[in-house]
């Protein structure tokens, strides 16, 4: 793909992103028009409104499995991974808004991605409770309701706060709320 392309794509991938978790009903031409490129350059790509959000749903699963992946959920000390894991997921949060729960409705695939990324972090939670770093009276269900709580604070409440420093706050609220100690 020509640089521009891909820069084109770019940038109607994320206006479309931005303008449909505002308002669903936001039409094509305006994403174009905000994008910054004709409207026939976006129907090119994407025939349908409905074309567009399964793609923006796409890259925000692509973004967030890579910060799955890279928090190292598995192998790393729990503080450590989650703190990769928040840091990393703000800012794919930010950059793509869309409703999650929109997503997993609208777009079989991207509903299939969705469950097993998050089946990644539940069980990262029962490793966490495992290791002994959550109470044995906080369910497990309300401990990753808190840190899915904590996250969307972070990343679209204080959208200033710069993503290692929300890092920390989330972490420790996180093992401080439902931690031991």
């Amino acid at each position: 793909m020509r640089a521009d392309a891909a820069r084109n794509l770019r940038a109607v991938l994320r206006t479309g992103a931005r303008l449909l978790a505002e308002d669903p009903a936001t039409s094509m031409s305006a994403i174009a028009a905000a994008a910054g490129v004709d409207r026939r350059t976006v129907y090119r790509r994407f025939p349908t409104r409905e074309a567009l959000l399964a793609a923006v749903f796409q890259t925000k699963l692509d973004g967030s499995e890579q910060v799955l992946d890279e928090a190292r959920l598995v192998e790393a000390p729990v503080a450590v991974a989650l703190h990769r894991y928040v840091e990393g997921i703000i800012p794919v949060s930010r950059e793509w808004p869309v409703d999650v729960r929109r997503m997993m409705r609208a777009n079989e695939a991207a509903s299939a991605r969705m469950k097993e990324q998050s089946a990644r972090l539940d069980r990262f939670v029962r490793r966490a409770a495992d290791e002994g770093l959550i109470r044995d009276d906080v369910p497990q269900e309300w401990a990753r309701a808190m840190l899915d709580g904590l996250i969307d604070i972070a990343a679209h409440r204080l959208p200033d706060l710069d993503p290692p420093r929300a890092a920390d706050l989330v972490v420790e609220s996180w093992l401080k709320g439902v931690g031991r100690d």
